[in-house]
C-alpha cells in the first residue's frame, strides 16, 4: 500500500495517541494530546509529520528547534513511532528523510535525537541511517502538580 507523508492535522490526535500508547508506552489522555497537538502545530517551532496508508496513520515524527549556546542551530526529534504492523517496510526511514528535508529547509545544521538505552533495534536503525553518537546520559525530570 502506498504511504503518504504529510503534515499532521489536529484531527489526527486519536491516531497519534494510539501510536504513543501502543508503540511507545506513553499513556496520556487523548484529549490532552489533542490540545497539545493544536498548540504545537501553531507555534512555528514544531514540525509533526505523519505517515498515512489509505485512511490509517501508521507512523509519525515530531521535531522542534534545538538551540543551545555551544552548537549550531539543529532540530531535535522529540518522538518517532511506527505501527508494529508496518515496521521494516521503510516507513521509519521515509519519515526520517522527510524530517531531515524540513530541517534543512528551515536552516538547521543537523538533526539530533535521544533513544532509550534498551531500544537496541532502534539504535541499529538510526545508525544505519547515519546517526552517530556514543554519549550515555541520565534523563531526569521533575513534575509539578497540576
Amino acid at each position: 500500500m502506498k504511504t503518504i507523508i504529510r503534515s499532521a492535522l489536529p484531527e489526527d490526535y486519536e491516531a497519534l495517541a494510539a501510536l504513543n500508547r501502543e508503540e511507545m508506552g506513553y499513556e496520556y489522555p487523548p484529549e490532552k494530546q489533542k490540545e497539545k497537538l493544536v498548540r504545537l502545530l501553531a507555534d512555528g517551532r514544531n514540525c509533526i509529520l505523519v505517515a498515512q496508508q489509505g485512511e490509517k496513520i501508521v507512523g509519525y515524527v515530531h521535531l522542534v528547534d534545538y538551540d543551545v549556546l555551544y552548537a549550531p542551530h539543529m532540530k531535535n526529534i522529540m518522538g518517532i513511532a511506527v505501527s508494529s504492523a508496518c515496521r521494516r517496510t521503510g516507513i521509519g526511514k521515509t519519515l526520517l528523510e522527510a524530517a531531515e528535508v524540513w530541517a534543512r529547509e528551515t536552516g538547521a545544521q543537523g538533526v539530533r535525537l535521544n533513544s532509550g538505552e534498551t531500544r537496541k533495534d532502534a539504535h541499529r536503525f538510526y545508525r544505519a541511517l547515519g546517526y552517530q553518537g556514543e554519549k550515555m546520559q541520565l534523563n531526569l525530570k521533575k513534575s509539578f502538580e497540576e
